[in-house]
């Protein structure tokens, strides 16, 4: 499936009212997806100078990751500036990839060094050790996130962040008690409604308002050696999001329960 981080713009000024946590990573190229080889072996966090309290409470599902791997690099790269050739060559390898118990690859950040570069007997590829740092998107267990509805089935919500889609909302997650109804305007769709407790009022997820939901879990299935023909695309990370808490849902649920909370009592 693919995936559309091209659309999320991040340039050196929104790395100054950012932070991001950094870790040190080793990985290698495994049946088409690139894959840990081992642990961290460094890790800290990364505060631009003009961070703040404020900074520190945002922008948690994105983060640095800083990498070592052997690039092999085309020879009609040659006549450009090493660095550019490599940084192209890396955007080409990682963006729009799931690196495994990484995350999404947003975009290349850095590279830190080009080393040990050699040529392999009867081979016109020289191949370099680059160490680089890439933006990776990985929202942590408990974060608030808000999404859109993309589609909405008998079995929960599927939600989407525009360059991100596999997001779901299971049954149990959502607001209890709810139930669906068929959606007039889609086939095979269904209209999640939450009735409100101790009131007849029943709130509607239709699609037209943004959601707010918490991540419940983030997963890296394993990669399936067959698929049959009928499956859906396989997902390298599934995010699953809880809607059953008080500030969660549609926002305009809560919008409108504020404005109720706030409207002057007659005397």
């Amino acid at each position: 499936m693919p995936y559309y981080a091209s659309l999320l713009k991040l340039n050196e000024s929104d790395l100054t009212s950012t932070h991001f946590p950094i870790s040190f990573h080793f990985i290698q190229l495994r049946n088409g997806f690139y894959q840990v080889l081992k642990e961290p072996i460094a890790s800290g966090v990364f505060l631009p100078p003009r961070a703040d309290a404020k900074t520190l409470k945002t922008t948690q599902m994105f983060y640095l990751s800083r990498i070592e791997h052997t690039l092999r690099l085309p020879p009609h790269l040659l006549s450009l500036r090493l660095e550019d050739a490599v940084r192209g060559e890396l955007e080409k390898l990682f963006l729009d990839k799931v690196i495994a118990n990484l995350g999404l690859c947003i975009s290349v950040h850095s590279i830190q060094s080009i080393k040990d570069g050699f040529i392999l007997p009867n081979d016109g590829h020289p191949t370099f050790r680059v160490e680089f740092t890439l933006i990776m998107f990985r929202p942590f267990v408990g974060e608030i996130i808000v999404a859109k509805l993309k589609e909405s089935t008998a079995n929960g919500l599927r939600l989407s962040l525009e360059f991100f889609d596999d997001i779901y909302v299971p049954v149990h997650l959502l607001p209890v008690p709810s139930h669906s109804v068929p959606d007039p305007g889609k086939r095979d769709r269904v209209m999640w409604i939450w009735k409100f407790p101790d009131s007849d009022e029943e709130l509607v997820i239709d699609g037209i308002d943004q959601i707010k939901f918490q991540v419940h879990s983030v997963n890296f299935p394993p990669i399936p050696i067959e698929q049959p023909e009928d499956s859906k695309p396989f997902a390298p990370m599934v995010v699953t999001g809880s809607i059953d808490f008080d500030g969660l849902g549609p926002v305009s649920w809560w919008v409108d329960a504020e404005d109720k909370d706030e409207e002057p009592k007659d005397p």
